[in-house]
């Protein structure tokens, strides 16, 4: 099996493939204040109900204004963070893409390599078949003559010499002698 043929993005740690997880982990390293506004927001949303249901509509009001400033916090980070991080989302992109048509040319070779031991073998099958249909009409032709000759020698002699029992006898006596 060949090589892949090498590729711009080979060798660089930041153009691996990656899990779940490990993306998780490096958006949240890239733009730590998506997350935190996110959190942010949650627990302003979660005092806020606490204050509801406990009746305290100057704690519920504020915690309405602290949903609002976290939520403007995350808005101006993901903002903030798309821009910075414009041309290294770019290059993932373009790795992402160069990655999926990678895997579809292997896909595809494996299919034809395939293709090709299924071609292979199916030769082979007609091949052996051909020879069996051939051994087969021989087969057929040879009884026919067997009959033939059988019809012949019964009618006329034949200039075979024949070699019964009596023969064999002879034979083996002579060598003893």
């Amino acid at each position: 099996m060949s090589e892949p043929l090498p590729s711009s993005f080979d060798g660089h740690d930041q153009f691996e493939e990656e899990t779940p997880l490990q993306k998780f982990g490096r958006r949240f390293k890239e733009e730590p204040w998506v997350p935190v506004g996110c959190a942010a927001t949650s627990y302003a949303l979660w005092r806020a109900y606490r204050s509801m249901k406990a009746g305290d509509s100057v704690e519920m009001n504020r915690m309405f204004r602290a949903r609002i400033y976290a939520q403007g916090l995350t808005l101006f980070a993901v903002v903030a963070g798309g821009m910075y991080y414009r041309t290294e989302r770019t290059q993932r992109r373009e790795f992402e893409q160069a990655l999926e048509v990678r895997k579809g040319q292997e896909k595809r070779d494996a299919w034809l390599r395939e293709l090709e031991i299924r071609d292979r073998e199916d030769k082979e099958w007609r091949e052996r078949h051909a020879a069996i249909e051939a051994a087969a009409k021989e087969a057929r032709k040879k009884p026919a003559l067997a009959e033939q000759d059988a019809a012949r020698s019964s009618l006329e002699r034949s200039d075979e010499k024949t070699f019964g029992v009596l023969d064999a006898v002879r034979e083996l006596v002579s060598r003893r002698q």
